[in-house]
């Protein structure tokens, strides 16, 4: 199905006006442009990203980003549509690159168990930190190790430990509350 000018143009208006709201601070004119393009935007992600949960990560991200930047949008400088589509190509982007610092065959097969292990035996066994990093279950503790020690990415991570880039970023958070109880 083939969208008619003047639908075309109804639709721009609709994503221009839902803006205009969000950098005013109305929430619901997110979701306006959520059931607008959310769709589409998956699908373009998807086809860049290669990968379902990276797409996902990037449209949220992009929705994100429209609603932090809403009031830096111009509609005189461009289109509203295209405006949030050059946001979902600089996340794609930023993703791959992220992505792309190791090799398929590295990104999988590679444990970071050795990799946290050698870490954490650097520092004495009376350290708080290395106690405090022993309390965590092994795949949250290597992430903080790999992000910290290493660091890399959150989508570095995320390609190195096999698992959705939003499973890496909670066990960082989540572990780092935990190694700021601990330490307390």
């Amino acid at each position: 199905m083939t969208v008619q000018p003047s639908q075309d143009g109804a639709i721009e208006a609709q994503l221009a006006a839902a803006i205009a709201r969000c950098a005013g601070g109305e929430r619901s004119a997110l979701r306006v442009i959520y059931d607008i393009e959310a769709g589409r935007m998956a699908g373009v992600a998807r086809r860049m990203l290669r990968r379902q949960d990276l797409a996902e990560e990037a449209v949220q991200d992009t929705f994100m980003r429209v609603w932090r930047a809403a009031r830096t949008f111009d509609p005189q400088k461009g289109a509203a549509r295209s405006w949030i589509y050059a946001i979902l190509r600089n996340c794609t982007l930023s993703i791959l690159r992220d992505e792309g610092r190791f090799s398929p065959e590295e990104e999988k097969s590679e444990d970071a168990a050795p990799v946290t292990e050698s870490a954490l035996t650097l520092l004495p066994e009376s350290n708080a930190l290395r106690r405090c990093l022993e309390q965590l279950d092994e795949q949250p503790r290597s992430a903080v190790v790999l992000a910290y020690v290493h660091g890399l990415s959150h989508g570095e991570l995320a390609g190195r430990l096999g698992v959705p880039l939003g499973t890496v970023k909670s066990w960082v958070r989540r572990s780092l509350v935990s190694l700021q109880e601990c330490m307390g």
